[in-house]
């Protein structure tokens, strides 16, 4: 099973139980919107780490490659 971007709306979802599917589309900056604060981007990466089954090398962190479900999804799933 390929991860998607649904995957992780899904894991910002359970963690904020206060927005809902419409609060959070492929497409949300999900730092401006501070959907994702920096306390949970650590976690977010562990989770993404997670859905790839192998951990991320990170030379330097680009913020951009997190900023939307969309992002994420061609930056770290689709490899």
């Amino acid at each position: 099973m390929t991860a998607t971007w649904q995957d992780v709306r899904a894991w910002i979802l359970r963690r904020n139980p206060e927005l809902t599917e419409d609060d959070v589309d492929p497409e949300t900056d999900i730092f401006e919107s501070r959907i994702v604060d920096s306390l949970q981007f650590v976690e977010l990466v562990l989770h993404i780490e997670e859905l790839r089954g192998e951990m991320m090398e990170f030379t330097s962190v680009d913020l951009s490659a997190f900023r939307t479900l969309k992002d994420i999804e061609k930056n770290f799933l689709s490899v």
